[in-house]
């Protein structure tokens, strides 16, 4: 018997990116478990990835190439070969390139975060053929440019230094579901005597263990924060030697938030007048007492029509109270950013064709219900002819999901999917092939929620024929004839480049070093913003922003309301009274392992989430069976009443595949194309809904 034990990385969409031990037996994966020297991992992983095995090894595991036999959308295929797999996806691509590549699409997200098997040789094949490239915006564009125009990147504070905050906002996620390791330490400053505020309309997990749950009204986050702007001000809660020193537009800001006095962000926000000051000093008179006050600002909160502009206003707190002098002070939205990657030697766009008759498109993956369905013009293109999906489930994850099953049901439309399992997705494929999982390939990993670059070394052999994603664009590259010696990098060679190893952030980084130990810490200050060096052009944290203002954007901190709230639209308000919002299942992430047994059993079957006075309105009881509606589409689920949903409020926990729920169907038929502010990303959580007993 043969035993030897893995290094690898959790490659899904989370910050944590955990460090993690796969144990191997005779070429068989018999135990995966967290890292326990990595800091950030400790030595535990999540629910949902310490069943990885389960998944790995599932019996619907996809292991060789398919072709489509029966209708768009009936899941009805025969086994192929790769040969004649390859040879029919070429063929077709030809056949459209001939004619113009651009109608053909990448459809792509986070199903791996991998630098390997995420985009670098599948960019470089899209790039070269000269396909449409695909706006990824899915998830953190919005908060992501609002961040950027404030702080000039996606960073911020160590992850690892909130245990020692006194207090921490936790605005817009439930942490204990998406972000594990951040909470054990927001627990740990619990227990050292910190405050935490959760800021959330929902009353989460998370939102149960913190001291205070402020329940705004979705999509008013940024009111709020102009709100404690005001109060930070009137009170002069400041730090005026940092402000003086690192900021940009102080006296502009001013005058903007003289206006949002508590009483109108507490009418805005559906909040009391009393927990608007209470937040406001709180955070204020600890900074002024130099205590570190910290938030974990997550993505809950820009997915609404004003989410970047929210995330900006957040983001202009700690500076104004100095928070950013000491390292358990500051901000998090991302640390992706933090990461120095040659993106352009990964990705290759200089071996994208020059054509000016056939300029680059670029179409949104947040809009591809619409997109899909549109004919060929002169301000669109030509209509898209041909798909190619990986790392993605767009029937079940993209918003407004008739749409996009109707453009996928398309009989003109050739869709090829790569795949682990026959998701929503792969009942409307021509061809499907089997991809490797993580246990079975090479890959490397920047995080968005730590400060540690992560190897992933294969566990086992390729199960069945699945090939990395990597080889099967290598494949397809030599198929199209393609012969620049990029397409034929290893995924080693791959590797070795992801970062650049001059930048004072990785100067150590080694590949070999990094597959032998497994991870490697970023080379950053532990307060990165203490004196400064923000990265906007003028190297201060921008209150007024000059860039904004070239975009068309408000150059200060504003409000902007939903597209959908009784406020903002009484007359849609009177046909759909209740906001809703769909954020994650605990148990499953996105729309990975809704198909794990084990995971499923435990969260039962689609619910609804009410509110006692919105339910008793309705005649509706505990366990019914309702329907949910809007003019875009309807849903089923079994209601549970409580009053973690906020009155006006219901919750639809996502995100289920659609052929696994109750009548076929998941939150996203109620969820709108419309975009945000800033950074083109959906308004999931800008839904007006009715609710009635089916």
């Amino acid at each position: 018997m043969s035993t030897r034990v893995v290094r690898a990385a959790c490659p899904h969409d989370c910050p944590d990116t955990c460090a993690m031990l796969v144990t191997v037996t005779d070429g068989v994966a018999t135990d995966i478990k967290g890292d326990p020297d990595h800091p950030n991992t400790n030595g535990t992983l999540c629910t949902k990835v310490s069943r990885y095995l389960e998944r790995t090894y599932h019996e619907d595991r996809l292991l060789h190439p398919l072709k489509r036999v029966g209708k768009k959308g009936e899941g009805r295929f025969e086994q192929i070969s790769w040969e004649e797999a390859l040879n029919l996806i070429t063929a077709k691509l030809k056949e459209i390139a001939a004619r113009d590549a651009r109608a053909i699409l990448p459809y792509s997200y986070a199903g791996t975060m991998g630098i390997v098997q995420g985009e670098s040789m599948a960019m470089r094949f899209f790039n070269k053929l000269g396909a449409s490239r695909l706006d990824r915006t899915i998830c953190s564009s919005a908060g992501g440019v609002g961040i950027k125009y404030t702080l000039g990147a996606k960073m911020g504070m160590d992850t690892e230094q909130y245990i020692n905050s006194k207090v921490i906002l936790i605005w817009g996620g439930n942490s204990i579901g998406s972000n594990i390791h951040f909470w054990t330490r927001a627990q740990e400053a619990k227990r050292r005597g910190a405050i935490l505020i959760a800021i959330d309309p929902y009353r989460s997990l998370t939102a149960e263990k913190c001291q205070h749950h402020i329940a705004l009204i979705p999509g008013t986050d940024a009111a709020l924060a102009l709100g404690l702007m005001h109060i930070l001000i009137r009170d002069d809660l400041l730090d005026h030697d940092y402000i003086e020193n690192y900021t940009l537009g102080f006296d502009q800001l001013k005058d903007r938030v003289s206006t949002w006095t508590p009483a109108r962000v507490a009418s805005t926000c559906g909040i009391t007048l009393e927990e608007v000051e209470f937040l406001g000093k709180l955070y204020g008179e600890t900074a002024k007492q130099r205590e570190a006050v910290a938030i974990r600002v997550n993505y809950g909160v820009q997915r609404a029509h004003g989410g970047g502009m929210a995330v900006r206003n957040i983001a202009c707190l700690p500076a104004l109270v100095g928070a950013w002098r000491l390292a358990a002070g500051g901000i998090l939205l991302s640390s992706g950013e933090t990461y120095p990657k040659n993106e352009k030697l990964l990705s290759r766009p200089d071996l994208e064709p020059v054509d000016a008759a056939r300029p680059p498109r670029t179409i949104n993956m947040s809009t591809i219900g619409d997109d899909l369905l549109k004919k060929s013009s002169s301000e669109f293109g030509p209509a898209v002819e041909a798909v190619i999906v990986y790392n993605s489930n767009p029937v079940a994850v993209a918003p407004e999901s008739s749409k996009v099953a109707q453009g996928f049901a398309r009989d003109d439309l050739f869709t090829v999917v790569l795949e682990h399992f026959k998701t929503d997705t792969v009942d409307y494929a021509d061809i499907v092939l089997p991809a490797t999982t993580q246990l079975e390939h090479t890959d490397i990993h920047a995080t968005y929620g730590h400060l540690y670059i992560m190897a992933n070394n294969p566990a086992i052999a390729p199960l069945g024929e699945s090939k990395p994603n990597s080889e099967i664009f290598r494949l397809l590259a030599g198929k199209m004839g393609f012969t620049d010696p990029c397409f034929a990098d290893t995924d080693d060679d791959i590797a070795a480049m992801a970062f650049d190893a001059k930048h004072t952030h990785a100067i150590h980084f080694d590949w070999a070093t990094l597959k032998r130990d497994g991870w490697m810490r970023l080379n950053v200050a532990d307060a990165p913003f203490a004196t400064g060096g923000f990265r906007t052009p003028s190297g201060k944290c921008e209150f007024y922003s000059e860039r904004m203002k070239a975009d068309g954007l408000d150059p200060l901190p504003t409000y902007i309301p939903p597209y959908e709230s009784v406020a903002s639209a009484p007359e849609l308000a009177k046909k759909y009274p209740l906001a809703m919002i769909s954020p994650p299942q605990r148990n499953f992430l996105n729309t990975t392992f809704v198909n794990v047994t084990s995971l499923r059993n435990t969260e039962g079957e689609p619910h609804l989430e009410m509110n006692p006075d919105d339910a008793v309105t309705r005649n509706i009881k505990q366990g019914d069976l309702v329907k949910i509606f809007n003019d875009r589409g309807s849903m089923l689920a079994k209601v549970r009443i409580t009053n973690h949903a906020r009155p006006g409020l219901v919750v639809a926990l996502s995100i289920w595949w659609k052929k696994l729920a109750t009548d076929g169907k998941n939150a996203n038929e109620l969820t709108s194309q419309r975009l945000t502010d800033m950074g083109r990303a959906p308004t999931f959580y800008d839904v007006l809904v009715q609710v009635e007993k089916a």
